[in-house]
């Protein structure tokens, strides 16, 4: 029988699956827990090296093995340092940069980049549109985005959508990361369709969202794929936010406006309100209904639990999500629902920190996204300077803008004295610390021959 670790593997994209699993690492530390949970420590594979510091590439963030997660939790710590006015340092870019294969996409982590991709190498839609996503933010990557952007367009699936995996079924998660990218790459999602059947990135999504022939309780929620659908907490937040032509940055709502949340209604067995034809405006108008009705999903789930998420880790079913509670928190965001993202974000802001030490780079840039699209300064963050501490996983920044560098001493003054404007950029310093997580996804190398 195939191990926790590689049935999860063949069902989630590498990326869920990374941050899933410290999330499952990082509970316990949240929960005082001694161990992680007991279904991992009896099946999944035993635990990889992990790399020295003195191994590891120059440039990286974090200090454990980056065999799965190298170039996520590099493009999410470039882009929330870049969306908070940190601007990295040149080595870490050009780690990003050279991690890309000569035909565009992206794997998780390549040890040699001087040595060409091959067909053994294992390309990756999310590894890839994160990488688009940050490098779009930083700018001056154009001929990178391009080629990027086109391999993305190359691997989209005839339903519109997007797998992990480039030939597997495609899926809610993957599909929003992707939307993001294009979005972020200045491409318009509605006109990027599929080589036969001419389907949209929206299209795609769309077809995950559980509508008025499921239980009440999971209406207007989003499964991961289709076959074995259910209502999926973590493929909601992103479907919700993908819906909209967002990726990982939302900024704040301007002014006080706060959008009501709006869960799918039925009569009769129909969804109320459900737009008809195939016409341009109507299709926007469903897309926006279906990120209301995610909304609407998470908060319900977010209530019954109070103001987290529930893991969906074998074996960590009863412990908080932080990730997924972050996620959700921008989704609702995005949706212009301000109260409702303020009441997770302060469980966030409660319980979070012990998670981000663990979790490392990736998980310090989600909650600075999440504080980012709230509003919240992530420099206060709890008691925590999300900023500092994503700073200190990675090389020594080039410069932190004056703007921000005020703002955070001003935070720390009662006076409010600390912020002289003084230079227009100043050097930030950081210590090299981070977690990995890349033990619990040995099995990613069946995940093409195995995914549904």
């Amino acid at each position: 029988m195939a191990s926790t670790a590689h049935q999860a593997a063949s069902t989630y994209p590498v990326a869920f699956l990374a941050r899933r699993a410290a999330t499952a690492l990082a509970a316990a530390v949240v929960l005082g827990a001694a161990a992680a949970p007991a279904a991992f420590a009896d099946s999944a594979p035993a635990a990889a090296p992990s790399a020295s510091p003195q191994k590891l590439p120059a440039g990286l963030y974090g200090t454990k093995d980056p065999q799965y997660d190298g170039v996520w939790r590099q493009s999410l710590a470039l882009l929330a340092q870049h969306t908070v006015g940190v601007r990295p340092a040149a080595p870490a870019v050009d780690w990003l940069v050279g991690q890309q294969c000569a035909d565009g996409s992206y794997t998780a982590f390549r040890a040699d980049p001087g040595k060409p991709c091959d067909a053994k190498t294992m390309r990756d839609t999310n590894q890839t549109a994160a990488a688009v996503q940050a490098l779009a933010a930083l700018g001056g990557h154009g001929k990178s985005l391009t080629k990027a952007v086109d391999w993305l367009k190359s691997v989209q699936n005839d339903d519109g959508g997007w797998s992990s995996m480039p030939g597997s079924p495609s899926d809610a998660n993957s599909t929003s990361v992707v939307i993001g990218a294009l979005a972020a790459a200045g491409q318009k999602p509605e006109s990027v369709t599929s080589k036969k059947g001419g389907k949209t990135p929206y299209d795609g999504l769309l077809t995950f969202r559980l509508g008025c022939d499921v239980k009440e309780e999971g209406r207007g929620s989003f499964t991961f794929q289709l076959k074995g659908a259910a209502p999926n907490a973590d493929a909601t937040a992103a479907a919700a936010t993908g819906a909209l032509g967002k990726g990982f940055v939302v900024g704040p709502a301007d002014g006080s406006a706060d959008a009501p949340v709006k869960p799918l209604t039925c009569k009769d067995g129909a969804e109320v309100g459900a737009g008809k034809g195939k016409q341009a405006g109507a299709a926007a108008k469903d897309r926006a209904r279906a990120a209301d009705g995610g909304a609407a999903y998470l908060v319900d789930q977010l209530d019954k639990n109070g103001q987290h998420l529930l893991s969906a880790m074998p074996g960590a079913e009863k412990q908080p999500d932080v990730g997924n509670t972050a996620d959700a928190v921008v989704a609702l965001a995005a949706g212009g629902h301000r109260a409702a993202a303020q009441r997770p974000l302060a469980w966030l802001e409660k319980n979070a920190a012990d998670w981000a030490r663990q979790s490392g780079p990736a998980g310090y840039a989600q909650l600075v996204l999440a504080a980012h699209a709230t509003g919240k300064d992530p420099r206060a963050f709890g008691g925590t300077d999300l900023v500092a501490a994503l700073n200190a996983t990675g090389p020594k920044p080039a410069a932190v803008s004056a703007k921000a560098e005020k703002s955070a001493k001003d935070e720390k003054s009662d006076d409010g004295k600390g912020g002289g404007m003084g230079v227009v950029w100043v050097v930030a310093v950081g210590l090299a610390i981070g977690a990995g997580i890349g033990f619990l996804l040995s099995g990613r190398k069946n995940r093409k021959k195995n995914e549904l």
